[in-house]
């Protein structure tokens, strides 16, 4: 079964009702500087000034709103870093144990501000994926409630409210551009927008050292790799959630990677033009829109910066 089946629209539009106030109604506006750029309107959706500076807050906290009391204790995920920050601040408001395992090649940044909220964080794995294994059985073994992101439907669609705000612009996007990491984000948005703006293009961004969801969407199945290269760790996906997959191919129109150059370059104009310090994965959607830019020459589009979490070497 595809997130497409259990992903609901009813569910996102409960999500924007119950989602800590904190994390929603974030900022959108256009930049003329970017805009000029690319030759295009860009509108920005800024999704890092919050607690735990990412849009992961939003899925973390719906799920926590929803399983807060049928979940055996404690929770497990795995966590390249932002969304083991969003569950950490979810569960530490319901006192909820929180195991988190994120690989030993971790931003030691986000490792650190996943053990401020309360979190305990093993470092096991290479990689994102492998220590992702290792979570699944650390959960088995101890009977914990292993929390999925990109597999758990609430996580999809408290990402999905993001759209939800998109749609209070005034006029229609003909594209949005949105990071693919594990799928939750763009899965929610997509599933959301499909329903209410048809019209829009839904554009997914990676890195092209990352190329897993990519292949994957064009494959119209689960591709892996062996190995990610990239230090945009948001978006190193090396083994693809199957159910995520499957809606992915269901609700986005295309998949566009960019190298790391790329992405710096747009790290760079975000902190130059709109004053904002973003992480790599944050700034993969403008590199796209910016390296692909013949594509959508004067059209309206949503560009989603989805976090800072970044330390000095990230740069």
């Amino acid at each position: 079964m595809t997130l497409a089946a259990t992903v609901l629209l009813d569910h996102i539009a409960d999500a924007h009702s119950q989602i800590d106030p904190v994390f929603l109604d974030t900022p959108q506006f256009v930049s003329d500087a970017l805009s000029k750029l690319v030759g295009a309107e860009l509108v920005f959706k800024i999704e890092c000034v919050n607690p735990v500076r990412s849009f992961k807050g939003r899925g973390a906290d719906y799920f926590t709103h929803t399983h807060k009391t049928s979940a055996p204790r404690p929770w497990t995920c795995a966590s390249a870093g932002n969304f083991g920050q969003g569950l950490a601040f979810a569960a530490r408001k319901h006192d909820i144990p929180l195991v988190i395992y994120a690989a030993t090649t971790a931003n030691p940044f986000k490792v650190e501000r996943m053990r401020q909220l309360g979190a305990t964080v093993h470092l096991v794995g290479h990689d994102f994926d492998a220590s992702k294994e290792a979570c699944r059985q650390f959960a088995d073994d101890e009977g914990h409630t292993f929390v999925e992101d990109g597999r758990d439907s609430t996580i999809t669609e408290g990402a999905g409210t993001i759209a939800i705000e998109l749609l209070q612009w005034p006029e229609p996007f003909d594209a949005v551009f949105l990071p693919v990491g594990n799928g939750a984000l763009i899965n929610g948005v997509g599933t959301w927008l499909k329903a209410h703006s048809p019209a829009t293009r839904i554009v997914g961004t990676g890195a092209e050292g990352a190329p897993a969801m990519a292949w994957s969407f064009r494959e119209r199945r689960v591709v892996t790799t062996v190995s990610v290269s990239t230090f945009a760790d948001g978006v190193a996906t090396r083994v693809p959630v199957p159910e995520a997959v499957g809606t992915m191919c269901d609700v986005t129109d295309d998949m566009l990677l960019v190298d790391d150059e790329a992405i710096r370059e747009a790290m760079s104009a975000i902190e130059r033009e709109l004053g904002l310090t973003v992480e790599p994965a944050g700034a993969v959607p403008l590199a796209a829109a910016t390296v692909y830019r013949e594509r959508f020459r004067s059209k309206r589009l949503a560009v989603l910066i989805s976090g800072s979490n970044i330390s000095g070497d990230s740069r």
